[in-house]
C-alpha cells in the first residue's frame, strides 16, 4: 500500500491545475525510484540494467524540459501535458516490473508471481523507447525554428495532432515568419473538416491565434490569424470559445487600426461570429464594432446631407443601450469612459487614423472588397439585435446605405440592402426605434424610402426585390395617409412573375392592412384604389405559401372595405369559403380573421346571408 502510495503523482486541491514544474516532477521522482531499484536488482540483472540505462535517459530528457518550463515564459503547455502523462503511466509499469526482480522469501507460490519473464522487459522497454521519442520530438518542436512534422509515438496513429500541436507551439513560441506559415498550415487544416477543426480548438489554438492577430505585427500575420480564426469559427460552440477567450475586444481593435487588407478579413470574420451566435452579436455591440464599420463603408462615399454626423451620443441613450444589452444602468461617472468607446471610430479618426494614408493610396477593388465586407458584416450584426440597428441609426450609417444603394451595385449594394432590411425589421417590434429611425421628416429615413421605392419600380431581380418589399412592410406603421407612394408599387409586385417576391409583396401590404395599423382603412382603399384584387387572386393559385398569405390579404381587405365591387366581381366571399378550412388547419391563428371577413363579406355579397352563422372553420 505504502509503495503505491509513493509513486502515485501529488494531489492538488480541488479544481486546481498543477503547473508545468510540478507535472514534470512526478515522473522525475519515479523515474529515479526505478533506476535505484533496477540497480539492486537480484534477478534477471541484464535485463535490469537496460532498463536502468533507458529510464536514465529518459529522466535527463524530462529534466531539460524543466529547464525549458522555467526558463521560456510563454510555453505552448498541452502536449508537454500529454506526453508526461503517458510518460508517468509507463514509468509505472517499469516499476512494477523491477519489484519482481528483488526475492520475494521462499514461499513457491511467491516466487511464481514474482517472475518477470524476457517478454515482460521487452514490452516495457518499448513503452520506455516510444516515451524517449516522444521527449525528443516535444523538446524539438520547442528548440527548431518552424514548424517540425515528424510523427512522435504518441501521435503515431494521428498524425494530424502531432501538425496541430506543432504549429500551434511555433504560432505561441516561433519567430514571425514561422507564426505566418504555421496559422496558415492551420487555416488550412481547419478548412478542410470538422474533426480538424475540433481538435485545434481542443489543443488550445484560439489563444495564440488571437495573439498573433493582435501583435502579429505585419499585415501578412494578422490576416493569416484572422483566416484561421474564420475558419475554424463556422459553429456556435467554436464562436462562443473565441468570444470566451476574450477575443472580441482584439478583433474589433485590429478592425478599427490596421491595413485595409487586414480589415477585409476580420470583417469577414465579425461577420460569421454575428450569424452564427448571438451572444457574440451583443459582446460586437459592447465593444462598439458598428462605428468602425460604418466609418470603412462610408470612406469614398459624398453624403448628402452633411448635419447627419457621427456625434457624440446621448447618456440617455448610452443607459438606453446598456439596458438593452442585460447590464446594469451606468452611473455618471462612466459617461466619459462610455462616451470615448462610443466616438473612437468616428469619421475615421483616433484609432483608425494611423492607416488612413495607405487608405487613400489603395486600389478601387481593394476598397470595394472591404466595403462588401463591412456591409456584410453590419447585416448579420444587425439580424434580431436592437442595440446594434439603434447604433446605426444613431449614426450616419442610414445615410450612408441609403447613398451606396443608389450608385453602387453586385453584392455590396446587396449587402447595404440587406442591413436596412434588417434594421428594419427590428423597428418594426421595437415603436421606440421605428419613431426615433424612421420618422417622416428623417433626411436619412426618407433617402432609405427613396432608394426602396425606386428598387421596387426599377427593379426586377427578386434578389434584390425581396428584401426592399420586406423592408417596406416592416415599416407599414410609420407611413401617414398622406404618403400615397408606397401602395402602388406593392401592388405591382403581386403580378410579380416571380412568385417569392409576389408573396412578400401580399405580406408587405397585409402589414399596412391589418387591423393594428392605425391607418388600415386609407391603405385597404388604396389597395382596391390601384386594382389590387385581381393580381391578389391570380397570386392564390400559385403555392401553398402564396394562398396562406394572399388569403389572409384578402380577409383584411373584407374586413375593411367589404362593400368593395371589386371584391364582389372576383367572387371574394366564395374564395374564402371553399379555402377557409385548408387555411385554418395549417395556421390556426387566422381562425378569427377568417369568420369575420367571411361574416363581413355576406353584409355585402349577393348570395350571401347576413342572418347565418359563420362556417365552422
Amino acid at each position: 500500500m505504502a509503495a503505491a502510495t509513493a509513486t502515485a503523482a501529488p494531489a492538488t486541491p480541488f479544481g486546481e491545475e498543477r503547473t508545468l514544474q510540478e507535472e514534470l516532477s512526478s515522473p522525475i521522482i519515479l523515474a529515479d525510484r526505478v533506476i535505484k531499484l533496477a540497480q539492486e536488482a537480484e534477478t534477471t540483472r541484464p535485463e535490469c540494467s537496460d532498463l536502468a540505462d533507458q529510464t536514465d535517459r529518459l529522466s535527463q530528457l524530462l529534466r531539460s524540459a524543466v529547464r525549458l518550463t522555467s526558463s521560456t515564459p510563454s510555453l505552448y503547455e498541452r502536449p508537454v501535458r500529454r506526453i508526461v502523462s503517458d510518460i508517468f503511466k509507463n514509468l509505472e509499469k517499469a516499476l512494477t516490473l523491477v519489484k519482481k526482480c528483488k526475492k520475494h522469501g521462499s514461499g513457491v507460490l511467491r516466487q511464481v508471481f514474482a517472475i518477470a519473464t524476457t517478454t515482460d522487459f521487452r514490452k516495457v522497454q518499448s513503452l520506455l523507447e516510444s516515451s524517449i521519442a516522444d521527449m525528443k520530438w516535444l523538446l524539438s518542436i520547442f528548440e527548431s525554428d518552424g514548424a517540425n512534422l515528424a510523427l512522435p509515438p504518441i501521435a503515431s496513429n494521428d498524425p494530424i495532432l502531432a501538425w496541430v500541436w506543432s504549429y500551434i507551439a511555433t504560432i505561441q513560441m516561433g519567430q514571425l515568419k514561422d507564426r505566418v506559415d504555421a496559422a496558415n498550415e492551420l487555416a488550412s487544416l481547419a478548412r478542410d473538416n470538422e474533426r480538424n477543426k475540433k481538435m485545434i480548438v481542443d489543443e488550445g489554438g484560439t489563444q495564440p491565434l488571437l495573439k498573433l492577430l493582435k501583435e502579429g505585427g505585419l499585415p501578412d500575420a494578422q490576416i493569416a490569424a484572422a483566416n484561421a480564426l474564420f475558419n475554424l469559427g463556422t459553429d456556435q460552440e467554436r464562436v462562443r470559445i473565441i468570444v470566451r477567450e476574450l477575443g472580441i475586444p482584439t478583433i474589433v481593435h485590429v478592425l478599427a487600426d490596421s491595413p485595409m487588407r487586414v480589415q477585409v478579413s476580420v470583417a469577414n470574420l465579425v461577420g460569421q461570429m454575428a450569424e452564427l451566435d448571438n451572444v457574440a452579436q451583443e459582446e460586437f455591440a459592447r465593444e462598439n464594432v458598428i462605428k468602425p464599420l460604418i466609418t470603412l463603408l462610408s470612406m469614398d462615399t459624398a453624403l448628402d446631407d452633411p448635419k447627419i454626423q457621427a456625434g457624440r451620443t446621448s447618456i440617455h441613450s448610452l443607459v438606453q443601450i446598456n439596458k438593452e444589452l442585460g447590464g446594469k444602468p451606468k452611473s455618471l461617472n462612466n459617461y466619459s469612459s462610455l462616451n470615448s468607446s462610443f466616438s473612437s471610430h468616428s469619421d475615421g479618426s483616433s484609432r483608425g487614423g494611423h492607416h488612413r494614408k495607405e487608405r487613400e493610396v489603395e486600389t478601387p477593388e481593394m476598397k470595394l472588397k472591404l466595403k462588401v465586407s463591412c456591409a456584410g458584416a453590419l447585416w448579420r450584426l444587425c439580424r434580431g439585435s436592437l442595440v446594434n440597428s439603434r447604433k446605426i441609426t444613431e449614426t450616419k450609417g442610414l445615410l450612408c446605405l441609403a447613398k451606396i444603394i443608389e450608385v453602387e451595385r453586385g453584392d455590396l449594394r446587396f449587402n447595404c440592402l440587406m442591413t436596412v432590411m434588417e434594421v428594419a425589421a427590428v423597428a418594426e417590434s421595437n415603436p421606440d426605434l421605428r419613431r426615433a429611425a424612421f420618422k417622416t421628416n428623417s433626411p436619412a429615413a426618407k433617402a432609405i424610402l427613396e432608394q426602396l421605392l425606386r428598387i421596387l419600380q426599377e427593379e426586377n431581380d427578386p434578389e434584390l426585390l425581396i428584401p426592399a418589399i420586406r423592408s417596406i412592410g416592416s415599416l407599414a406603421r410609420t407611413f401617414p395617409t398622406r404618403e400615397t407612394r408606397i401602395i402602388k408599387p406593392l401592388v405591382t409586385q403581386l403580378g410579380q412573375r416571380h412568385v417569392d417576391a409576389a408573396i412578400e409583396a401580399a405580406i408587405a401590404l397585409g402589414k399596412f392592412v391589418c387591423p393594428e395599423n392605425f391607418n388600415h382603412l386609407e391603405h385597404s382603399k388604396a389597395i382596391i384604389e390601384f386594382d389590387g384584387v385581381p393580381p391578389l387572386m391570380r397570386l392564390l393559385k400559385t403555392s401553398d405559401r402564396a394562398q396562406i398569405y394572399g388569403l389572409t390579404l384578402l380577409c383584411y381587405l373584407a374586413l375593411h372595405v367589404g362593400n368593395s365591387s371589386a371584391l364582389e366581381q372576383v367572387r371574394a366571399l366564395n374564395v374564402l369559403e371553399t379555402s377557409a378550412r385548408s387555411v385554418v388547419s395549417q395556421r390556426p391563428d387566422l381562425r378569427e380573421v377568417f369568420a369575420k371577413a367571411i361574416h363581413q363579406l355576406t353584409l355585402f355579397q349577393a348570395g350571401g346571408h347576413p342572418h347565418r352563422q359563420p362556417h365552422a372553420l
